[in-house]
C-alpha cells in the first residue's frame, strides 16, 4: 500500500491527461448520440413525405396569409419537379435504412463531412420550398425557385455519394476500419438462410457491437435489420425443422 501512495505522491500530474482523455470520449458518446438522434428526426420527415406523395392538399383559410393570389400555370412541370425530389429523398434513404449500406459508406451519413453537410442542406432547403401540391398557389418566380432548388438537391446528393463511394472507410483508424470490416462479415453470416438460427442472432449481436460508437446508426435502420434477421430465421424453421440451439465451430 505505502508504494502505490508513493507511486501516486510521485505521478499525481497522470490525472489529468487520464481526465482529457475520459473526457473527450463521453463528448464522442454525446455527440453520438445527438447525430443519432437528429438523423432520426429526419429519417421519419423523409419517410412521411415519401407516403403522401400523391396526396393532394389545399391550404384554405389557415396558416400563415399567402401573398400569391395567381394558380400556378405549370401544374405539370411541378408534379414532375416532386417527383424528381422524391427520387432523390428515396436513394438518401436506402443508406439510412440499410445498415450494409451503412458499413459501407458511412460517410454518406456523417454530417460532419463536406459534401454530406452540403447535400443536408440542399435537401433542407428543397424541402423547404416544396408547394403542397402540384395544384397549390404559387407563383412562376416560386416554381423556378424550387426548381432551383431541386436541381441543387440532386447535384448535391450526386457529389456526396460519388465522395462516399471514394473514401469509403478512410476517415476511421486502422482499428475501427477492422471493426467495420468484421461487422460486414458478420451482416453476411445474419442474413445468411445456410447459417442456423443461432449463429444469425449471434452475428448481429456481433454487429451491433462492432458499429457501435462508430456509426449513428437510426431506430428504423435497426428495425429493418431486426426484421431481415427474423425473417431468415422464419424460413429456416419453415424449411429445415427445428433451429439448433448451438452456433457452429
Amino acid at each position: 500500500m505505502d508504494h502505490f501512495w508513493t507511486f501516486a505522491g510521485s505521478y499525481w500530474w497522470l490525472v489529468f491527461p487520464l481526465l482529457g482523455v475520459a473526457g473527450g470520449a463521453m463528448r464522442r458518446w454525446d455527440v453520438l448520440a445527438q447525430r443519432r438522434h437528429a438523423r432520426r428526426l429526419e429519417v421519419m420527415k423523409a419517410k412521411a413525405e415519401l407516403k403522401t406523395v400523391t396526396a393532394s392538399t389545399r391550404v384554405s383559410g389557415t396558416g400563415e396569409p399567402q401573398a400569391i393570389t395567381k394558380p400556378s400555370p405549370l401544374p405539370d412541370q411541378l408534379q414532375s419537379l416532386f417527383e424528381a425530389h422524391d427520387a432523390v429523398t428515396a436513394r438518401w434513404l436506402e443508406y439510412e435504412l440499410d445498415v450494409a449500406r451503412m458499413i459501407a459508406f458511412p460517410t454518406m451519413s456523417d454530417g460532419r463531412q463536406p459534401m454530406t453537410a452540403a447535400f443536408l442542406r440542399a435537401k433542407k432547403v428543397a424541402d423547404r420550398l416544396r408547394p403542397t401540391s402540384a395544384d397549390a398557389r404559387v407563383s412562376t418566380d416560386q416554381v423556378s425557385e424550387y426548381r432551383t432548388a431541386v436541381t441543387d438537391y440532386e447535384v448535391a446528393f450526386d457529389l456526396a455519394e460519388r465522395d462516399a463511394r471514394r473514401v469509403r472507410d478512410s476517415q476511421f483508424t486502422d482499428t475501427e476500419r477492422k471493426r467495420l470490416a468484421t461487422a460486414q462479415q458478420l451482416l453476411s453470416v445474419a442474413l445468411d438462410q445456410s447459417a442456423t438460427p443461432a449463429e444469425r442472432q449471434l452475428a448481429y449481436r456481433r454487429v451491433r457491437e462492432e458499429v457501435d460508437g462508430l456509426l449513428a446508426l437510426s431506430d428504423e435502420a435497426v428495425e429493418i435489420l431486426e426484421n431481415k434477421v427474423a425473417l431468415q430465421i422464419e424460413s429456416s424453421h419453415d424449411g429445415r425443422g427445428p433451429a439448433a440451439v448451438e452456433p457452429r465451430p
